[in-house]
């Protein structure tokens, strides 16, 4: 008779599936034979043809913002129920709630094998949040920062997190997919109705004020006129466009600066791009950063804890954030460049994205771990 399947819960807060979810990454690193994986959502599930969790079985506990507010006595009561049922053998859970639920009911459960993944900063700065962790925390737990920034922020966050029980696995994306996904440069522009013969500035991401696009808009101003040719084209969509459009014609951007809306994997027409900007001002999981590596692009980003790193390790540029006029000094310098020294530019963050931040290395590491836990509670 072959052997049990192990047992994994993946404990999310809200649903929320797509390609580039890293959970899902998660899930695909453990072998069906072997795993037996069920997603659980705290809040939210998938409308009329939204995505499903490629898990054997997915949760939906259903419930509303409040309940999972405060003492969230109702859903630990059955989040405690439905991991008594099941019998997992080990869970995974992400972000601050989920985590810190999974800590509490453990006292009971008594699961030996806990991974907690922190996805940013932030979760740990309240002293009331750290001391309870300090309580909870047990040797059963590894907890999980994706980036090197969020392990040391965990790290130092007096939270009970040291560094024996506290991992770094980059946050990651699946290269392969991204360079299959993407169109050639001059027909990712005619999709995007850019000019063939433009330099353009792109960036990724939701059009909200945490963004910094207004702070790229004016570093944009500040070199248009010297660089008649150079276009910022930004996809996203977001509550933040009438500020932006406002932006844009209080700084004589009309035609150079362009808005162009939420696009299906917007990772598909980087190469369209002559050179990726991420002026966020807060950002935990830098996805759109890594997506524009895979375009083989210079990379330019502000100085935030989870993007400083990377663009010191690939080669990128870097300005203070919230500074759009040393930002308007990195555009200058990639606007200088010479097309050779720009595309070496590219390969060299293109490299560093393969070294530091594949899917495969990804999905390695957290099997490693989980396997790690397993057999040092005798079960694996």
């Amino acid at each position: 008779m072959s052997p049990r399947r192990i047992k994994v819960l993946q404990l999310q807060n809200y649903y929320n599936v797509n390609a580039s979810d890293l959970a899902e990454q998660i899930i695909q690193a453990l072998p069906t034979d072997r795993y037996e994986v069920t997603t659980a959502f705290l809040r939210g599930r998938p409308g009329p043809g939204e995505p499903v969790s490629k898990a054997e079985r997915s949760v939906y506990f259903g419930y509303s913002k409040s309940a999972v507010s405060g003492l969230r006595l109702r859903a630990l009561w059955a989040l405690y129920r439905h991991c008594r049922a099941e019998g997992y053998d080990a869970v995974i859970a992400h972000r601050f709630k989920p985590v810190n639920m999974l800590m509490l009911l453990n006292r009971w459960l008594r699961l030996s094998a806990c991974i907690g993944v922190a996805h940013g900063f932030g979760e740990y700065d309240r002293s009331f949040r750290c001391w309870v962790a300090r309580q909870l925390v047990t040797p059963a737990w590894r907890l999980v920062g994706v980036s090197r920034a969020v392990r040391d922020y965990l790290i130092g966050a007096n939270a009970g997190f040291t560094p024996a029980n506290t991992r770094q696995i980059n946050n990651a994306i699946d290269i392969s997919r991204a360079e299959g996904l993407q169109h050639p440069a001059e027909q990712a522009r005619a999709m995007l109705g850019l000019p063939a013969d433009a330099f353009v500035f792109g960036a990724i991401g939701r059009l909200v004020p945490v963004k910094g696009h207004i702070h790229l808009l004016r570093a944009f101003a500040r070199v248009k006129d010297a660089h008649p040719q150079a276009l910022l084209a930004i996809i996203g969509e977001g509550r933040g466009r009438p500020e932006l459009e406002a932006a844009i014609a209080e700084l004589g951007l009309e035609g150079r600066a362009l808005l162009l809306g939420a696009r299906d994997d917007a990772l598909q027409y980087v190469r369209g791009f002559d050179a990726f900007v991420m002026p966020s001002l807060s950002e935990g999981l830098p996805l759109a950063l890594l997506e524009g590596m895979s375009g083989r692009l210079p990379v330019i980003g502000s100085d935030i804890p989870s993007l400083k790193p990377i663009l010191e390790d690939c080669g990128g540029r870097i300005f203070p954030s919230g500074r759009h006029e040393v930002l308007a000094e990195r555009l200058a310098e990639v606007l200088a460049l010479s097309p050779e020294a720009r595309r070496a530019e590219g390969e060299r963050a293109y490299q560093y994205l393969c070294r530091a931040h594949s899917i495969e290395d990804f999905r390695r590491q957290y099997r490693e771990l989980l396997i790690e836990l397993l057999e040092g509670a005798g079960r694996d």
